[in-house]
């Protein structure tokens, strides 16, 4: 076996008594050659274990991978901005290797919206599409029309059941609901009064919220504690601000002793939280910054970290990774589930 070095085209036709043309016409699978040559060829490619690079070919081919994501504009949901930033390092990172990124952008709020741009990036016809079925419903037909064009189908956030995707990252949302019921078990102690609050979002086509809910339920059905559990949907009114509706909530339920919120609008409530509503422990997602400030000064007493800048950067990675290297894509992707506190919140802002 030859000794071990990046050979190049011109090594390998002088190994094998032939021209740089014929080497290249071998590795790459066109023109004619003889049996030979390829003969030839073949026997120094494996002598010296040759492996053909991908990014080489592809920017040697001047291909162009596109690549499409959809998800909600942050103007209106501040959880989604890391996804932005997370996008922004991709670009930085693979541009040169002829990926290209498109957005479509959704209003969170609206089915229409979230129709309107998955149509306009379908009629696209990208590589693959990475998305956030915030609307399962709408979602999941879109990834039916995805699979049915053959266009690379990526979820992150949500996963989507009974549809062929091709990869999914997120957490297990069922089990981050029973994390947060046990963080309020370790808290309360085997009794107490809870309220489940779905905050800003039309939960019954809402299955990441469905999940959490369904987790935090069984936790203390399977532990046979005595806790009693009522589950509140809040949805902003026209007209009405929406401080004033979580006001009247907090003032018109019976009192409890802790307070799950499903969504990243724990801070919602901790705004609302006055001096005679002071004592239920709120648990939340996500680390925004008005979730931070008040976790800081402990009127949230935990968030549970989605990450979604680690999901939206990972997804994108795994597309690319699919494409220049060949590496086969990962079904799906279950991250780990963080407790962030007051005393720990510091050193996920990095």
């Amino acid at each position: 076996m030859l000794m071990k070095k990046n050979y190049t085209i011109k090594d390998i036709a002088e190994l094998a008594g032939v021209s740089k043309g014929t080497v290249d016409r071998v590795i790459h699978k066109r023109g004619k050659v003889s049996s030979k040559a390829l003969e030839q060829v073949n026997k120094v490619l494996d002598q010296i274990e040759y492996k053909p690079n991908p990014i080489a070919k592809s920017l040697k081919n001047n291909k162009v991978y596109n690549i499409a994501i959809l998800l909600p504009d942050a103007d209106n949901d501040p959880y989604w901005l890391p996804c932005y930033d997370a996008i922004k390092q991709i670009e930085n990172e693979f541009s040169h290797f002829g990926i290209k990124i498109k957005k479509g952008i959704f209003n969170p709020q609206s089915t229409e919206s979230f129709t309107k741009s998955a149509e306009i990036i379908l009629a696209e016809k990208p590589d693959a599409i990475l998305m956030v079925p915030l609307f399962y419903k709408e979602a999941k037909d879109f990834a039916k029309n995805c699979v049915d064009a053959n266009i690379k189908m990526a979820t992150f956030n949500n996963y989507i059941k009974d549809q062929k995707i091709d990869l999914q990252i997120g957490q297990d949302l069922f089990q981050s609901g029973r994390v947060a019921a046990k963080l309020f078990n370790m808290l309360l102690g085997t009794k107490a009064s809870l309220a489940i609050l779905h905050i800003d979002e039309a939960f019954q086509n809402a299955s990441h919220m469905q999940e959490k809910e369904l987790g935090f339920k069984t936790y203390y059905l399977q532990k046979e504690l005595d806790y009693d559990i009522s589950v509140y949907n809040l949805k902003k009114e026209a007209k009405i601000p929406f401080k004033k509706t979580i006001d009247h909530f907090l003032k018109s339920i019976t009192p409890v002793d802790g307070l799950f919120v499903t969504t990243s609008k724990a801070y919602l409530l901790a705004n609302c939280m006055t001096e005679s509503f002071s004592k239920p422990l709120i648990i939340g997602y996500d680390l925004v910054a008005e979730n931070i400030d008040h976790l800081a000064h402990d009127k949230i007493a935990f968030l549970i970290h989605q990450d979604p800048k680690k999901q939206v950067y990972l997804s994108l990675t795994k597309l690319i990774e699919y494409f220049l290297f060949g590496k086969p894509l990962q079904e799906s992707l279950s991250l780990p589930i963080d407790i962030i506190n007051s005393e720990n919140y510091p050193q996920y802002l990095k």
